[in-house]
């Protein structure tokens, strides 16, 4: 195998772009993947359980117990844990199952294989900690107190909040550490223990979406009505083509059993023909890619758009289907009462409210890419029958994401794929799955109605009382299984207006790393959480002392999945539904505490314990989830005989979502309150006329509401980027082998195999006089990063990516650029959360971090 930082120079100076890849770069590719694949296949035997799980791997190990990786990929690894003296000495992947797309065996990724150096991890957290008095969150001076000590005052600041503020002045943060888990998960919010206790003591306000998908979320209800996914990746065997908008699989969906095993496969029997669009030349354009489509970030709309606009002008697109299933794509089909010219086609047309054209070279401007090669997109995906098309959550991850996210929704309707095999919503790929029945989360209710955006935490903590539905999207929490935003409504259907009527007091973060490194601008979120008049207390659960931890009051040690048994619904296998019974592997380690009974013992103190457990225990409510699971699908196995067998796995077949609602669209109607897919949303249009922007942060005036999927400039986008000399490049993050969001972030292993970079363009680099491997400061008025140049033409001009999740580490007395805002520390860990913005989106008011400029130089 070629040393890896010669191969990757190599590379690029082939020019690593799909076509124009030379064959000697591309041989020692695949010698790289073909070296992993057989790495990974000599860890296991070729089928079948080993009859002596004592002997393999470790011959000395007393026993081999099933565990698992929990956390937030989108799948959900099995490991076997070898251990012999109470200590885990080795981690080996599943050994069952084949190597067939329905029944494959599940092999988990480097991250999960390396569980044993976060089991073992220096930073592991060993003893309950008190930030000292006198000190500030962030100064990192604690000292160690005993638990009941710890849980005596925590449940006393409870009290003395609630007497003050009541319940709404409660948040669980979001954290997806361990969402993979059902007694030790930390999301969704309501299904975490922490949620079942305060609804036991009165509620806390609740938080809606997720920090992955918070526009998407949004964007379905105006366009669906509800969460539909697309086609499972499998199904794509189906199709004459396959289009992947900003969608990564071999990276965000890494597993052996998951969709890098399920593409390729797919792509080596039937050959579909795939094509990815994408600011980058991702590891999905290099393994199952045949053409890559570079545009600037945040331009999607507006590439649809100009495809739209040649299928229409070229009567490629599928009147049939728009006609018969949707309402909005032309003057004919509008809602009673819609303002004239204000149809999708009327867009297109320049017949709408800003006149333009939406034509090739319109977008050309807009997106990079060139008009000849939009109009020969347009046309390939037109003609293709079918054509499955699907978009990953980078698009949507910005300013306007939602109406990005309708955009990639509106192409597969113009195109007529929805509800066939081989075709697809637009959405993110689906997945069958067991529908685990959790009964411990979701049995409780939260007595408090009111929610707000996952990503508006920071300004319920400044602003809460001038926070409402207008002007930040507060409103009503939905029904249980809701992934979006309720907005209230009066008995015309009119919205209507929800406010908070005290800031958040208190922050819980169980399992995650969002009180600071996840969510947007490092610098100003500590600012905000070091005033301990406006958050009066954070606690902070984990295995780690994360970045989080770090500006916490108190932080509670817990317990790994290696330290407890659960039970680990799968995920994102295509047509196999599977799950994982986990075993305790070893004791707790230290003074550390699985999460069920810290809130167990919290909740004796503040007078609900019987409520909280029901007279329980943690493995009889494991019973009841599997018991009620099976009143569903008796298929699944008895508590006893799946713990005994560790996975269990169950073909389902693929996901075609909407099959009936195509088949009889009367008798099957959407949610939305037509009934049919809105490319005009009626819902929209009212609320544009009802919703602020700026009333308590000025930097957001000019935001908007549209009522089609447009194109809209936004600030720090392409545009602002181009004209600006201060920041004149765009940067976003993208996901990592190395971790998982900052999940394994301190991993020894993966720090040395997957090192922090900035992905930058040949041509911007040598603008700079900056050579591959240099070290390179990256800035702008919200923070500055230091990190590692990674010079290649695998990215689009004028456009830097930074692999999300770095562990935050400022420090100061660094020789600052020229530029650079003297006031701030250096990142010395690369987090792109230092450069990037706490702006939120329009509609969902959810986190648009892939909306930001920056500049770049060398250090």
């Amino acid at each position: 195998m070629p040393d890896s930082k010669v191969f990757l120079e190599e590379v690029d100076r082939d020019s690593a772009v799909g076509p124009g890849m030379s064959r000697r770069s591309f041989l020692k590719w695949s010698g790289v993947v073909g070296g992993s694949a057989a790495l990974l296949a000599a860890c296991a035997p070729a089928e079948g359980p080993s009859a002596h799980p004592g002997v393999e791997g470790d011959p000395g190990a007393e026993k081999t117990v099933w565990s698992a990786c929990t956390v937030n990929c989108g799948s959900r690894c099995p490991l076997r844990l070898q251990v012999k003296d109470g200590v885990v000495t080795r981690v080996l992947p599943d050994n069952t199952g084949d190597d067939e797309i329905g029944s494959q065996t599940v092999k988990a990724c480097v991250r999960g294989r390396s569980i044993r150096h976060r089991i073992y991890n220096p930073d592991r957290l060993k003893k309950v900690l008190k930030r000292k008095p006198g000190t500030k969150r962030g100064d990192g001076q604690w000292e160690e107190i005993t638990w009941d000590k710890a849980l005596d005052e925590i449940a006393a600041k409870m009290k003395d909040i609630k007497g003050r503020y009541g319940n709404e002045a409660f948040y669980i943060q979001y954290g997806t550490g361990t969402l993979g888990s059902t007694m030790a998960t930390s999301w969704p919010p309501d299904a975490t223990a922490f949620a079942r206790m305060m609804n036991c003591w009165g509620g806390y306000l609740d938080h809606y979406s997720d920090y992955s998908t918070t526009e998407i979320t949004q964007a379905y209800p105006y366009f669906y009505g509800d969460w539909v996914s697309s086609n499972s990746l499998d199904d794509a065997q189906n199709a004459q083509l396959q289009v992947f908008f900003g969608n990564n699989p071999l990276e965000t969906r890494m597993s052996g059993g998951g969709y890098t095993f399920i593409t390729q496969q797919v792509k080596k029997k039937s050959s579909v023909r795939t094509i990815v669009i994408d600011p980058r030349y991702s590891e999905t354009s290099v393994g199952i890619g045949d053409e890559w489509v570079a545009l600037r970030p945040g331009t999607d709309a507006a590439l649809i758009a100009a495809m739209i606009y040649v299928m229409v002008q070229e009567g490629l697109h599928d009147q049939a289907f728009l006609d018969k299933y949707c309402i909005g794509f032309d003057e004919s089909h509008m809602p009673a009462g819609a303002p004239a010219h204000a149809s999708y086609r009327s867009y297109l047309e320049g017949k709408g409210a800003d006149g333009i054209e939406k034509t090739p070279e319109w977008a050309a401007d807009i997106t990079g890419v060139p008009p000849s090669e939009i109009r020969k997109l347009a046309r390939e995906i037109a003609q293709a029958k079918p054509c499955a098309i699907s978009q990953g959550w980078g698009p949507q991850r910005h300013a306007n994401g939602e109406a990005a996210a309708r955009a990639i929704f509106l192409l597969a309707a113009v195109t007529g794929n929805i509800g066939l095999k081989g075709g697809g919503t637009g959405g993110r790929e689906g997945t069958a799955s067991l529908g685990v029945k959790r009964v411990f989360n979701f049995g409780t209710k939260n007595p408090s109605m009111k929610i707000i955006s996952v990503f508006s935490w920071l300004d319920a903590i400044e602003h809460g009382p001038e926070m409402d539905t207008f002007n930040a999207g507060v409103g009503e929490k939905p029904e249980l299984g809701v992934r979006a935003l309720k907005v209230p409504v009066d008995e015309a259907g009119n919205p209507t207006n929800t406010k908070l009527d005290v800031p958040i007091k208190m922050v819980w973060q169980y399992g995650g790393n969002s009180v600071v490194n996840q969510t947007g601008d490092n610098n100003r979120s500590v600012e905000i959480l070091r005033d301990e008049e406006k958050c009066e207390l954070i606690v902070v659960c984990d295995i780690q002392m994360t970045v989080s931890a770090r500006y916490a009051d108190y932080v509670l040690p817990g317990t790994s999945t290696a330290e407890e048994f659960d039970i680990h619904p799968g995920e994102n296998s295509g047509p196999m539904a599977y799950g994982i019974i986990s075993e305790q592997a070893i004791e707790p380690l230290y003074d550390c505490r699985n999460v069920h009974d810290i809130c167990t013992d919290l909740a004796k103190r503040l007078g609900v314990e019987d409520a909280y457990t029901e007279g329980k225990t943690r493995e009889e409510w494991l019973r009841d989830t599997v018991d009620a699971s099976r009143e569903a699908d008796p298929d699944i196995p008895t508590y006893d005989e799946w713990r005994s067998m560790g996975l269990f796995r169950k073909f389902v077949g693929p996901v075609v979502p909407l099959e009936d609602f195509r088949d009889d669209p009367v008798a099957n109607p959407l949610s939305t309150p037509s009934g049919k897919i809105e490319i005009y949303s009626e819902r929209l249009e009212q609320m544009a006329k009802k919703w602020t922007f700026g009333d308590f942060r000025p930097e957001l005036e000019g935001d908007r509401l549209t009522a089609l999927p447009e194109y809209v400039e936004t600030w720090e986008g392409p545009l602002e980027a181009r004209a600006s000399k201060k920041y004149p490049l765009q940067i976003i993050g993208h996901h990592y082998k190395g971790r998982t969001h900052s999940t394994y972030g301190n991993v020894d292993w993966l720090q040395e195999a997957h090192p922090q970079t900035v992905w930058v363009n040949t041509l911007d680099a040598q603008e700079r006089g900056i050579k591959n491997g240099d070290e390179v400061f990256v800035y702008n008025d919200r923070g500055t990063v230091k990190t590692i140049a990674r010079v290649t033409d695998r990215i689009v001009p004028g456009t830097m990516s930074m692999p999300q999740g770095a562990w935050y580490s400022p420090e100061e007395g660094h020789k600052l650029p020229e530029g650079a805002n003297p006031d701030l520390p250096v990142d010395t860990a690369g987090s792109v959360n230092s450069l990037t913005s706490l702006h939120p989106s329009p509609l969902a008011k959810g986190n648009a971090v892939h909306t930001a400029i920056a500049q770049l130089v060398k250090a």
